[in-house]
């Protein structure tokens, strides 16, 4: 059984001011709205429902949290970049963003959930841009991989390795599908490492897709 499958509600919180518990460890999940984020969240925990997935993108406007067990959480950062939310509160919420980036000490790592046939757009190198400084790792994940045949899949998968390079930071790229579960393993695997649940193992890229 995955050691995910634990997490649970803990809050939810307009902004960092609003987040307790600073302390432990953090991996936060962001994208954009239509990036399959909450779909991703419950395919890794097994559970249906545990990250709401609405039918209508950016609705959600609260950090939400999961605990794993004690100091130990997931985070569904809302999502961004939807174009019917007004400017104001994009603004807003980017400002927010970078705030939690730059300042939230626990958090350890970011997942930036992006659609694979429309990868690393302009809020999604910011953000990546913003964890680099803050020397945050990141894993890019191209989502919705089930949507691509297997060439068009691995050829997108090696430039979309090749962009992030450009961020001169510790960037991983992996492909993953809640439809099929492809690329979970690989997924679990960094976030393990992450949480230090395997720390006699590497974080290093594969060559393979993990398929």
């Amino acid at each position: 059984m995955s050691y995910y499958t634990k997490a649970k509600f803990f809050t939810s919180a307009p902004d960092i001011r609003h987040l307790k518990n600073d302390t432990g460890i953090e991996v936060a999940f962001a994208g954009r709205s239509n990036a399959g984020k909450s779909s991703a969240l419950n395919t890794l925990t097994r559970q249906r429902n545990l990250a709401r997935t609405s039918k209508t993108p950016g609705r959600t406007q609260l950090i939400n949290v999961f605990e794993l067990e004690e100091d130990l959480r997931l985070v569904d950062l809302p999502g961004y970049g939807f174009a019917k939310v007004p400017v104001a509160m994009k603004k807003k919420w980017q400002a927010s963003l970078g705030e939690y980036l730059q300042k939230r000490k626990s958090l350890k790592g970011l997942v930036v959930l992006m659609d694979i046939r429309h990868p690393f757009k302009d809020l999604d190198q910011d953000l990546i841009h913003w964890a680099v400084a803050s020397d945050i790792p990141v894993l890019a994940l191209l989502t919705k991989a089930d949507k691509l045949k297997s060439g068009k899949r691995k050829a997108q998968l090696l430039m979309a390795r090749e962009a992030a390079m450009a961020f001169m930071g510790d960037v991983t790229v992996q492909t993953f599908s809640s439809l099929n579960k492809h690329g979970l393993p690989e997924l679990e695997r960094i976030l393990d490492t992450w949480f230090g649940l395997n720390k006699n193992d590497s974080a290093e890229e594969s060559d393979s897709e993990g398929e």
